[in-house]
Formats: structure tokens, C-alpha cells, sequence
């Protein structure tokens, strides 16, 4: 990018009055532009490949494809792209999830108006932009033991409300294995019930309802 020219930023939000905001902001700046806008993650890899932008400005959740998997896919086509998260999801798992898929800035919607813009310069420039507050979220999650893939699957159903037996059903599992699971679920959340284990993994963005 030339330093008399620019910043060209695709914007992708399934909301439209989101989008609208952020376009607006962006416009505003003399040194930006949005040369195109996406509702959803898949419009999102496939305008990038047609407008080949300078910046990605990614929702984390939009139908079709979500947001880590387009910046997955994006990463994928240029692995120099410059790609920032803005989201009103602050789990530690959805902030890694982001950042591990080539996100290199993450910044929350609640603090787009005093952020939005030194963020976007910055991860344009080739710098990363975690804030103070996702940075401690990032930090935290390293105390935590991982899920299995298993113990995950055993989660979301938990988050239907779903008994053992069920949930054994289900996973065409004996109602034993299935209590391993949750035991092990409840430890490693460091959690004393199915209702903290599941309150737990929502913050965290471990599941999603």
C-alpha cells in the first residue's frame, strides 16, 4: 500500500445497521475507504478475492459462515492478509478461536467508537491490536485445562437441558461414559454443577446457544 493512498477495508456484518455504523466511521477517516461490504462469511472470502482490500473487518458470528472460518478461508487464499475481529463476544475461547484462524486484532463492538479507527491503522500497518481486556482474557484461558472434542459434544447437549441418559442416547455412549464426561467437564470448568457448567462455557465462549 502506497503511503498516499488509502486504506481499503472490506466490512462484513450480518447486520445492517452495524454495518451501516462501522461504513460510516470508516468513511469518515481521510486516510480510508470500504470498497465493499459483506452480510455474511462466505459474501465476505468471496469479495475479498474479488477486491483483494488492504483490511478485513470481520463479525465474529454471521450466518453461512462464521467469522473465524472466512478469516480461516481468507488466511488460507493470502497469508498476508491483514484481518481484525469486531465482536460483542469476549470468551476467552472465542478470542483465541479468532487470533488462531489469522485474526491479528480483536476488538469488542462496545468499545468500537473509541478503538475502531487506531485499530484499523494499526492492523493495516502490519501490527496487532489486542486490547488490554482481551489480552487478560487470552491470559486466563492458559489456566483452564482443554475439553476433549467428546467432553465438548457432552457440553452443548447439557446446554439442551439433556439428562445423562439422554445425553448417552444421543451419543450412542453407555449412561456411564456419559457420567465420566460431565465429571470430567465439571473439573476441568472448575464448576460444581451441569447449570455453572453450562453458565461457565457460554462466557467463555466454549458454546454457543
Amino acid at each position: 500500500m502506497k503511503k498516499d493512498s488509502k486504506i481499503r477495508i472490506l466490512v462484513a456484518d450480518d447486520h445492517y445497521v452495524v454495518r451501516m455504523g462501522v461504513t460510516a466511521i470508516i468513511n469518515n477517516e481521510p486516510d480510508m475507504e470500504v470498497v465493499a461490504e459483506a452480510a455474511n462469511g462466505a459474501q465476505a472470502v468471496e469479495l475479498f478475492q474479488q477486491q483483494q482490500p488492504d483490511l478485513v473487518l470481520l463479525d465474529s458470528r454471521m450466518p453461512v459462515k462464521c467469522g473465524v472460518e472466512a478469516a480461516r478461508d481468507i488466511h488460507a487464499l493470502r497469508n498476508t492478509a491483514r484481518i481484525l475481529m469486531l465482536t460483542a463476544f469476549d470468551g476467552d475461547e472465542d478470542i483465541h478461536k479468532a487470533i488462531a484462524a489469522g485474526a491479528q486484532g480483536y476488538v469488542l463492538k462496545s468499545a468500537t467508537g473509541i478503538q475502531l479507527v487506531p485499530a484499523l491503522r494499526a492492523v493495516a500497518a502490519g501490527k496487532e491490536w489486542i486490547p488490554e481486556e482481551v489480552a487478560s482474557r487470552l491470559a486466563k484461558r492458559k489456566e483452564y485445562e482443554a475439553l476433549t472434542p467428546r467432553e465438548l459434544e457432552v457440553l452443548h447437549e447439557l446446554a439442551k437441558g439433556l439428562a445423562n441418559k439422554q445425553i448417552a442416547d444421543v451419543m450412542n455412549i453407555s449412561q456411564y461414559t456419559a457420567k465420566g464426561y460431565l465429571k470430567n467437564i465439571l473439573t476441568k470448568l472448575r464448576v460444581a454443577d451441569r447449570t455453572e457448567a453450562v453458565t461457565v462455557a457460554i462466557q467463555r465462549g466454549l458454546i454457543h446457544l
